[in-house]
């Protein structure tokens, strides 16, 4: 055996004693998840006297399917679900072509400009302001108050303009010869090599709008455009009365079986809030590191 293979004792046990560590740590993650689930499948009235514990038990689906039928879920899913989808890309598109212009020296006032757009990151004009801002551009009541406000955001642009500032110069250069201008450039060579940044982006944004739930408290008061997060917010305030609503819906339907207790109510809706966006992360998580990676680092 080569002496570089060799391992002696100490690092034998060294490497041991941190797998067992963060094993402990990967399993302290993911066990409230776990019981998160568990909960949401095992007799409401024990969950409610705290019997669920490592395994589920006298497991149902009733919870889900109960909750599945409050009113406006569905119009509610379809607004957190366009809003996350339409928002997400616009703002990709808008924040990646900001950070490639002020990757051009030859932008007048560049300096001046991207300093003022960093500036935006350490000051508000506070609340009120930012409302009455809102109202004045009739946002109020609108569903692209969940999309215009949020198009840029300057953490973002920073990571997609350092990850732009990385490419050779050459790339655009030899384009330039042949005649291609900022947006043919811009589409063609930049963005597509920008994948891992944007993957990266992509996942903060669509998380964003995804778990936003403040956006319709403020500004939104029809409930044709309330959000899955602001309908569920609100019967996480209300639970008892959803359980209520629930029990008296499924006695009314001739449906027997043990009554929806409020603290699987409580659980079942936090785990629809929580499962669809992590079903995303597993399709963009060979990108996220490396995307996070180079837009921290310029080289």
């Amino acid at each position: 055996m080569n002496a570089k293979n060799k391992m002696s004792i100490a690092d034998i046990a060294y490497n041991g004693a941190c797998g067992i560590l963060f094993t402990l740590f990967a399993l302290i993650c993911i066990f409230p998840f776990y019981y998160l689930f568990i909960c949401t499948i095992s007799d409401p009235s024990l969950v409610e006297v705290g019997k669920i514990v490592l395994l589920p038990r006298g497991i149902t689906l009733k919870n889900y399917i109960e909750v599945l039928r409050l009113p406006n879920l569905a119009n509610a899913t379809m607004i957190t679900l366009g809003r996350t989808a339409l928002g997400t890309g616009s703002t990709l598109l808008v924040t990646a072509y900001l950070a490639y212009f002020f990757t051009k020296t030859e932008m007048w006032g560049r300096k001046f400009w991207y300093r003022m757009v960093v500036a935006t990151m350490y000051f508000s004009a506070g609340m009120i302001p930012v409302y009455l801002n809102n109202k004045m551009l009739g946002l109020l009541n609108s569903f692209w108050i969940y999309i215009i406000p949020g198009l840029v955001g300057v953490y973002n642009m920073i990571l997609v303009k350092t990850s732009m500032e990385a490419l050779p110069a050459e790339l655009e250069e030899s384009a330039l010869l042949d005649g291609a201008g900022y947006l043919t450039r811009f589409a063609r060579i930049v963005l597509p090599l920008q994948k891992p940044i944007l993957a990266t982006v992509g996942l903060f944004s669509a998380v964003g709008h995804w778990n936003d739930f403040f956006t319709t408290q403020l500004y939104i008061t029809k409930p044709q455009l309330y959000t899955l997060q602001f309908l569920l917010y609100e019967f996480q305030n209300q639970v008892k009365n959803a359980a209520t609503l629930i029990n008296s819906a499924s006695e009314a339907m001739g449906e027997g079986g043990s009554s929806i207790q409020p603290t699987g109510i409580r659980l079942t809706l936090t785990a629809i809030v929580i499962i669809p966006i992590m079903l995303v992360y597993p399709f963009i998580q060979k990108y996220y590191v490396k995307g996070v990676m180079i837009g921290a680092v310029k080289g």
